[in-house]
C-alpha cells in the first residue's frame, strides 16, 4: 500500500493584538462530516507537503497567504482502519483580515475563532495543541525565517 501523504494548515489573521483561526465546518456527505476542522488534504503525485498545503487553502478557502511558514511540530495520530501511525506536517498561512473567505463544496460554513476557543469547535486533541502552539509562536514574534517557505 503506497503510504497516505497528508497536510495540516492553519490560516489566521492578527487583527490588533490579537490571532483568529479560520475552523471550516465540513459538508454533508464528506470525510469528517459536520466536524469543525482547519484546512486538511492529501498530497497530489509530484507535489511538495508545502505545495499541497498552499493548493488546499486556495481550492477551500480562495485565500492567498501575506506569508506562509512550517510550524515545528506535527499532527500525529494511529488510524485503525489502515493500521497506520499518520504523521501529518503542519503549516501556518497568515491572511490579510479584508479577504473573504469563499468555500468550496467541501465544507457548509466557516469561522474565525480564537485559540483558547478551539476546545470548543475542534474535537481532534493535536489539532488543539497545534493552534495553541502556533498562537504562542506569533504572538511571541517566534517564527524563525528558517521556518518561512518562499512561495509566489
Amino acid at each position: 500500500m503506497a503510504e497516505k501523504k497528508l497536510i495540516d494548515l492553519y490560516p489566521y489573521r492578527q487583527k490588533g493584538d490579537s490571532v483568529e483561526f479560520l475552523l471550516l465546518k465540513r459538508a454533508k456527505g464528506k470525510i469528517y462530516q459536520g466536524q469543525w476542522r482547519m484546512i486538511g488534504g492529501k498530497v497530489e503525485s509530484g507535489e511538495s507537503y508545502w505545495q499541497a498545503a498552499l493548493r488546499e487553502l486556495k481550492e477551500e478557502t480562495n485565500l492567498h497567504p501575506i506569508s506562509f511558514w512550517t510550524i515545528p511540530s506535527v499532527n500525529q495520530f494511529y488510524e485503525y482502519s489502515t493500521d497506520t501511525i499518520l504523521t501529518i506536517p503542519a503549516f501556518a498561512a497568515e491572511i490579510d483580515p479584508a479577504d473573504p473567505v469563499q468555500l468550496n463544496e467541501e465544507h457548509k460554513s466557516c469561522r474565525w475563532i480564537q485559540s483558547h476557543e478551539a476546545t470548543t469547535y475542534i474535537q481532534w486533541p493535536e489539532q488543539i495543541r497545534l493552534i495553541e502552539l502556533t498562537n504562542r509562536l506569533i504572538l511571541s514574534n517566534k517564527i524563525l525565517s528558517d521556518w518561512r517557505v518562499p512561495f509566489s
